[in-house]
């Protein structure tokens, strides 16, 4: 009836209200917040490295105006951008056009063009047309936007793209059987002449003082205990980082300064998918293999070197090693491995795309990729032995020395 139709439609308006009201009030969802926020902080780094070339832009122009007043050429501004450029090219030597040449043909031509209508004097810099390009684009300076800073935060919102190219499968496994056969076969050899080395050196140390102590059946477990927490892991990482890290950053930045990143955007492929990702599993899969490869190499020379030397037998030093080592040292191995990999990778991948200047510029970001690496790993390691190692203590020396 008409009076059950009236009275049914409030409660309808009502039920939809509360529908409303607790749709609103529903918890967003948390890895939609994150991606947001993810896009949001990589358009912001976009906008802020884009802003930071136009300003370099104007002033590589400006320089190459006024090079060409100091060479006496006296004319229009079409001259004077134009010697600038021509100079450059001379001062660069070389009979051959390099791409650096052919940019700097191009910016010329771009001068002209952009010079072609000034009316102002020549030996006046302050009405050029590039002012409007100035205020626009803008200059990030160091003071304002520090690079560290910038790059910091680059690598952030990379391992972040990175962890979300893994998660949904977006792996090239072509790219990454490459890297791994670029990171793990030709790294063994370095690694494991490093750890051979250090071991030796550490039961140099440990046996000739725990002998004098009767403890030679300690030397084993105290031995195997350093070099699977702390040693290896360290150590491995250090030479990855000084040759991955350094052939990454190098071989990104070089891509960066000319443009070959810039062409794979236009080729609408991701850098981060393409090139990024590939690297960082890599590294992070091979450094625990050979952390424990070196594992096995250090005790292997510490063995040898007991027994030829001090006089203690391989039995003693095995045995009081497998009574002293559990697997939690192991995971610790492989955990502290895969995340200095991570950390290895990710960083100098980020430092390699945040390139520019030149060849002068991918020096610097490889130089600055390996001390940050270093550093990020001694901090890590801090941290991860802490969490790891803080716990209440074992009795693995005393089980090597019944």
């Amino acid at each position: 009836s008409p009076s059950r139709e009236a009275s049914a439609v409030p409660v309808a308006v009502e039920e939809a209200c509360r529908r409303a009201l607790r749709h609103r009030l529903r918890r967003p969802d948390p890895a939609r917040v994150v991606t947001v926020t993810l896009i949001v902080v990589l358009h912001v780094l976009r906008i802020l490295i884009l802003r930071e070339r136009g300003g370099r832009m104007a002033m590589a122009v400006k320089a190459d105006v006024a090079m060409g007043m100091r060479l006496g050429v006296r004319s229009t501004r079409v001259r004077g951008a134009s010697a600038g450029c021509l100079a450059r090219n001379r001062l660069g030597g070389g009979n051959g056009i390099s791409s650096r040449s052919k940019q700097r043909s191009s910016r010329s031509k771009f001068c002209a063009e952009r010079y072609a209508s000034a009316e102002s004097a020549p030996g006046d810099l302050s009405s050029s047309p590039y002012s409007d390009l100035d205020s626009e684009l803008g200059s990030v300076s160091e003071n304002q936007c520090p690079r560290l800073l910038l790059r910091t935060s680059f690598a952030f919102v990379t391992a972040g793209q990175v962890m979300m190219k893994i998660l949904r499968g977006k792996i090239h496994v072509r790219n990454v059987l490459d890297q791994l056969a670029n990171v793990g076969p030709k790294s063994v050899s370095v690694c494991l002449l490093t750890s051979c080395f250090v071991g030796m050196v550490f039961t140099i140390q440990f046996t000739r003082e725990f002998a004098r102590l009767g403890l030679t059946k300690a030397v084993g477990g105290v031995l195997s205990l350093a070099m699977s927490r702390e040693l290896v892991p360290v150590i491995t990482a250090v030479i990855m980082a000084g040759r991955v890290g350094s052939a990454y950053a190098a071989e990104l930045g070089t891509m960066q300064v000319s443009e070959q990143i810039d062409s794979l955007r236009m080729l609408n492929t991701d850098p981060v998918d393409y090139l990024v990702t590939p690297r960082v599993i890599a590294c992070s899969l091979a450094l625990p293999l050979l952390s424990v490869l070196c594992l096995a190499m250090g005790m292997a020379a510490s063995v040898l070197l007991a027994d030829v030397i001090y006089n203690v037998s391989p039995n003693v030093i095995l045995d009081s090693a497998a009574k002293a080592m559990q697997k939690s040292d192991l995971f610790a191995l492989i955990l502290k491995s895969f995340s200095f990999g991570a950390i290895i990778s990710g960083v100098s991948c980020a430092w390699g795309m945040t390139t520019n200047g030149g060849a002068k510029g991918v020096g610097e970001s490889t130089t600055s990729a390996v001390v940050i690496s270093l550093v990020a790993i001694f901090i890590a390691d801090f941290f991860l032995s802490f969490a790891l190692f803080q716990g209440p203590s074992s009795d693995s020396i005393k089980a090597c020395m019944v």
